[in-house]
């Protein structure tokens, strides 16, 4: 690539480069003394390298985090989106058909009180809680039909490189994916034999249980940097029987 001298990397290396020969110039002119100025110009080289090692490590480490913070903004845009159009809608539909979600209710009430130790102990808890789902094959065929209307949008969230980032998060799509091609494999779900069912319940658990942790994880982002888009998110909080989106 040429450069061109209209582009502000070369002027500003041509500023930097003129800037020591206009002030040793005027010191020469001024002090006089050329061994001086030639002793204090080397011993400047000497330490060039050193200057050079500590301003790289620490922009490095600036743009390093700056880069980090930027990637997590934009992912977590994307599962804002995800929880938007599909993960929250999926969610009530899976947790009233959850037997065992009375014992664990409470703990998914999240408030705005709560601290970041109370979501690690909850996440605590959930790993001994046996996400449990109980299906029948009407409820194998809305389920077919909800995630069938939103496979393009779900396509094109595997399009986004930012994803590939964050295993948790890619790892609900897939099991979101072979759910949904489990499903539209099958024709009349009325026909189907209870082992079929039973299997199917299986992935459809798969998907529950990473849900939950996904929106843990995601109500958890929005309390400490989006307290408008977290109180909404309280207000359609699934577990929260009480739960409504209108302002009391």
């Amino acid at each position: 690539m040429r450069l061109s001298l209209q582009t502000w990397e070369v002027r500003l290396g041509i500023v930097l480069v003129a800037l020591p020969v206009v002030i040793y110039g005027v010191k020469y002119l001024l002090l006089g003394d050329a061994g001086n100025t030639y002793q204090y110009i080397f011993n400047a080289l000497g330490f060039l390298p050193i200057n050079v090692l500590l301003v790289t490590l620490i922009l490095n480490q600036l743009l390093s985090i700056r880069a980090k913070r930027e990637r997590l903004e934009k992912l977590n845009m994307v599962i804002g989106t995800f929880f938007s159009e599909v993960g929250t809608g999926l969610l009530t539909y899976l947790s009233n058909r959850d037997p065992h979600l009375p014992e664990v209710r409470q703990d998914l009430v999240v408030t705005d009180a709560w601290t970041p130790e109370i979501f690690s102990a909850v996440r605590d808890r959930l790993r001994h809680h046996r996400c449990r789902v109980a299906v029948d094959a009407a409820d194998l065929q809305d389920l077919c039909r909800y995630l069938t209307e939103r496979r393009g949008f779900l396509l094109r969230l595997l399009e986004n490189p930012v994803l590939l980032e964050h295993e948790s998060f890619t790892d609900l799509l897939r099991a979101v994916f072979h759910l949904t091609e489990e499903l539209e494999r099958r024709g009349d779900f009325a026909g189907l034999p209870e082992s079929d069912i039973a299997h199917l319940a299986g992935d459809v658990e798969r998907v529950y249980g990473l849900l939950i942790g996904q929106w843990l994880g995601y109500m958890e982002y929005l309390q400490k940097n989006y307290p408008y888009l977290f109180s909404l998110a309280m207000r359609s909080n699934p577990f929260d029987e009480t739960a409504s989106p209108v302002v009391r």
